[in-house]
């Protein structure tokens, strides 16, 4: 796979997380009080926002991480692992483009 597929495929994940990140926070809004749904479906509510809150958080950081690979992306350090500096197989890159770690890095 050349640099320009792996360019093309960095983009993609970073424009569909950034569009996840933001369904995300349309969701996590807060509940208003006087919104008369009820009691029970009030505490269901503020969960499903903890949830959201939850997925908004991790989908941030992989957003992080895509940025990142796609900033290192022409330089010698792409497709480097940050702990050992050990090559990362490209089965991974392509897997999880928002890792910087190799599998045994990883754990």
């Amino acid at each position: 796979m050349d640099t320009s597929e792996l360019r093309a495929l960095l983009q993609s994940a970073i424009t569909r997380t950034e569009k996840r990140i933001k369904q995300y926070r349309d969701l996590s809004g807060p509940v208003a009080p006087d919104n008369a749904i009820g009691r029970v479906s009030r505490m269901d509510a503020i969960n499903n926002r903890g949830v959201m809150e939850a997925a908004l958080r991790k989908a941030e950081d992989q957003l992080k991480g895509l940025e990142r690979n796609f900033s290192l992306l022409d330089t010698e350090d792409f497709g480097k692992c940050v702990k050992c500096r050990a090559e990362i197989p490209i089965e991974r890159i392509l897997l999880a483009p928002e890792s910087s770690f190799c599998v045994n890095c990883a754990r």
